[in-house]
This record gives C-alpha cells, sequence and structure tokens, in this order.
C-alpha cells in the first residue's frame, strides 16, 4: 500500500498489506476485546476517551502534517480537522451515558423500559477527505457505546490510519478496542462476511455504498451509509448577493473542494443573480492556489490523479452541453494533482456538473425564476445530503426547509457537521446518521426489558 505527495507526486512511503493470518489475529483479539470493554464502566470509557482527546492535542502538529503530506489538504484545515476529533472525543465522554441511560416506559410489567447494549465489532470503511475526523465521528461514539472497532481506511491514506489506531493505544484503550487493517478494497466485502464483525458503516461514494449494503444485506448485519452529496445552495431574491457570494466561495472550496457538504449547485433567484455571478467570479479568483504547507495557501491540490482527470471531464462536458465558463476551468501546470478554482454559468439540468457530483473545486450557478422554482431545482437531485438556504427572512427559511430533501438544512449558514447533532442523508446520499444521541444509538442493541 502506497503513500503518495498529492502537491509533488512524489511517493511518501509503502506499506506492507498484512497476510490472511494476521488478519485473522487481528478480529480474533477484537472480538475477545470486546467481551471485556462491553463491562468497563462508563466513567472509565470516559477517562480513556478524555485521554485519546489530550492525546490528539498534543500531537496536533504531527498529525496535521501527515494529513497534509498524504492527501493534499491545507495545514491549516488539517489542524483544524485534529481539534475537531479532540471535541467529538470530550463530547462523547461527557455524553454517552445519558444518552444511553436505561429509558423507563410504564407497561403492566413491575418494571419495563429499553436498555442499549453494544452489538460488537464495527467495521468502519472510510474515505480519504476527511481522513481523521470521519474516522473520529464513528470511532468516539462506537467505543463510548461499548463496541469495538475495525478500520478498513481509504488506500491513499495508510500513515494516517496507523496513527490513528495509535492514538488509541497511546490513550490506554486495551488492544483490539481500536484495530486498523491496511487492506484494499477488494478485500472490503471479505471482511464484512467475516463472523467477527458485527455491522458497517461506510463514508463514501454512492457506488461504494451499493456494494457494501449489497453484501451486508447478505449477511444480514447492520450498515450505516454516508455518501456522496450534490448540496444546492440557494440564493433567494430578499438575501444579499454579495455577502451570499463570499459564503458560496467557502462552502465551494471547503478541503480544496473535496467534501460531501461543500455547496456544490448554486441555485440563484434571477433577481440577484447577476450580482451574484460576478462576486463569486471574483472571490473564486482571489483565492490562492499552491503548496498546501504554505500556510497563506486557500486552496491545495486534489488528492489522486484520477480525481483530477474526471473533474476536468464533468467540466468539459459541461462546456459542451452549453454551460458558460467564467473562471478557472482549466488544470494547472507542472507538478501536483492543482485544479484552480472554476466556476460555471448558465447550469441547466441534464449538465454534468448539475447532474453528478463533482468532487473538487468546480462551482454551477443556476438560475431560479422565484423561490418555488429554486426549492424544486434544490431538489431535482439523486442526492439529499445537505442543503444551505440564504434569505432576509430566517422565519421563512426555516419554514422552506421542511420543503428541501435533505438530511440537514442550514439557513444563512455554511453546511458543518456538530457533534450536538445528527448528520447524514437520504436518497442517493445514503441512509441511517453519525453523531448526537442518533449516532450513537446507531450501533446498539435497543432492547426491551420486561419485569413482573
Amino acid at each position: 500500500m502506497k503513500a503518495w505527495n498529492p502537491a509533488t507526486e512524489e511517493l511518501i512511503r509503502e506499506y506492507p498489506e498484512p497476510t490472511g493470518s494476521e488478519v485473522e489475529a487481528r478480529l480474533d483479539t477484537a472480538e475477545r476485546t470486546f467481551a471485556t470493554w462491553r463491562k468497563v464502566p462508563y466513567a472509565e470509557r470516559s477517562r480513556r476517551m478524555h485521554a485519546a482527546a489530550d492525546r490528539l492535542r498534543a500531537e496536533r502538529a504531527a498529525y496535521a502534517r501527515l494529513m497534509t503530506e498524504e492527501m493534499g489538504k491545507t495545514l491549516t484545515a488539517a489542524e483544524a480537522e485534529v481539534d475537531k476529533c479532540a471535541w467529538v472525543c470530550d463530547w462523547y465522554a461527557d455524553h454517552a451515558e445519558e444518552l444511553l441511560a436505561f429509558r423507563p416506559a410504564a407497561t403492566d410489567a413491575s418494571h419495563s423500559g429499553v436498555r442499549y447494549d453494544p452489538l460488537g465489532p464495527v467495521l468502519a470503511v472510510m474515505p480519504w477527505n476527511f481522513p481523521f475526523w470521519q474516522v473520529f465521528r464513528f470511532a468516539a461514539p462506537a467505543l463510548m457505546a461499548g463496541n469495538v472497532g475495525l478500520l478498513k481506511h481509504a488506500s491513499n491514506v495508510p500513515g494516517t490510519a496507523l496513527a490513528i489506531e495509535e492514538v488509541f493505544r497511546a490513550a490506554g484503550f486495551p488492544e483490539g478496542a481500536f484495530t486498523t487493517l491496511l487492506l484494499p478494497s477488494s478485500r472490503t466485502l471479505e471482511l464484512i462476511a467475516h463472523p467477527a464483525v458485527r455491522a458497517v458503516t461506510l463514508t463514501g461514494s454512492d457506488g461504494a455504498g451499493r456494494q457494501v449494503a449489497a453484501e451486508a444485506g447478505r449477511q444480514l448485519k447492520k450498515t450505516v451509509l454516508e455518501l456522496g452529496g450534490s448540496d444546492p445552495f440557494i440564493v433567494l431574491a430578499d438575501a444579499d448577493p454579495v455577502d451570499a457570494a463570499a459564503q458560496a466561495a467557502r462552502a465551494r472550496t471547503i478541503n480544496n473542494g473535496q467534501s460531501c457538504i461543500a455547496a456544490k449547485r448554486f441555485i440563484v433567484d434571477t433577481a440577484v443573480a447577476a450580482a451574484f455571478e460576478d462576486e463569486f467570479v471574483r472571490q473564486m479568483e482571489s483565492l490562492r492556489v499552491g503548496d498546501p504547507m504554505d500556510r497563506a495557501t486557500d486552496v491545495g491540490p486534489m488528492a489522486r490523479a484520477d480525481l483530477l482527470d474526471d473533474l476536468d471531464a464533468q467540466v468539459r462536458r459541461s462546456v459542451d452541453a452549453g454551460a458558460v465558463l467564467r473562471t478557472g476551468g482549466r488544470r494547472l501546470e507542472g507538478k501536483g494533482w492543482y485544479y484552480p478554482p472554476t466556476v460555471l454559468t448558465g447550469v441547466t439540468p441534464g449538465m454534468a456538473v448539475f447532474d453528478e457530483e463533482t468532487f473538487g473545486p468546480v462551482a454551477a450557478v443556476i438560475r431560479a425564476e422565484g423561490t418555488e422554482d429554486a426549492v424544486a431545482l434544490a431538489n431535482r437531485s439523486v442526492f439529499g445530503l445537505g442543503a444551505s438556504l440564504w434569505t432576509g427572512d430566517p422565519v421563512r427559511g426555516e419554514a422552506l426547509a421542511a420543503e428541501i430533501e435533505a438530511g440537514a438544512v442550514f439557513v444563512n449558514g455554511i453546511v458543518k457537521s456538530d457533534p450536538r447533532l445528527p448528520f447524514g442523508g437520504i436518497k442517493t446520499s445514503g441512509y441511517g446518521r453519525e453523531l448526537a444521541g442518533e449516532g450513537i444509538r446507531e450501533f446498539v442493541n435497543i432492547k426491551t426489558v420486561w419485569v413482573k
């Protein structure tokens, strides 16, 4: 398994793949550890989870640099990602016990209610774009619930995968509580079928989600799928188009544009469209593209060469179909997998940048004839992960949130994940929820207890 630096195209390091017997031994250890870890009191689980947060903060610089080297996010973004991981560890350490407390229910029994028991080893198939955060938002609730974690991380971030295992080991979690398996994607279905695995969570493409769901269905194992998105960014006629455009540039270029919840389709009322488009282009052109280790850089490289090729092809197909290229749209010369912030206007349904997920700094601007048309365009997608809506009337915006087909709607704000709120999508964006109380209760046995 090889790690390549996307800014230089140089090989960082090669990691050996574990043998079949080594994988079996690690799965066996995970099963045995679960039998004891599930009985550890919440207070002790909490102590170790807080220790994991402390470890993340102590090694923040090293972990951030590792992420930047392996997948190209800017160093400042990587540092913020480590901080967010520490936050989710602390939050679940403080709240898991109350979230999973026995819930009494009045019935014909002397005593009855619902308890939440852990399931066992949970396999997490995780992506490269937020290589620490995606893992910790699974691991913190799963381990606090009494489960143990098995990580099959993306193949281009092996160093990060091993570093995460080291965080939990250094925090005092027992061997087998969190295990990294450096295996290629071709062996994922084999892991799902293994009797040691009790449930599966995947963050990735809708194609990967279908494969995982199909195999988990054959094995009758619980799954949570957080898949792709083509999030709408709706600007109504009563919004400030200049302010909305500034926020739009931020929303589109988060993580070099490689985020499932980054705004991708900018649906703007015709009354303010011209002003929005002009300012949006100006804002995107002002972003500095370059070395992700340089703190002055706004947009770094894409994570892999094939992703760059795919994005470039989507732009070309859309222009051929009639979209207007306002800025960017041409891969940068020289070393590194760089693509500039790009704005396409005149986009309509049927074009690649409207119908497909664009995983890079490419924005598609669509004009809408009023609010009803804007909402209809937002919902005209196979995806339903997040959405943001910009308006001068927040009360009206909150009412419109009910009409938007997405797992999250942010009014006058950029879509983001937060440990205090559930996160996930509908339609092709997947099912199930991560984070908050809903997330920690995904991988537990919701057990009825009736006593007389």
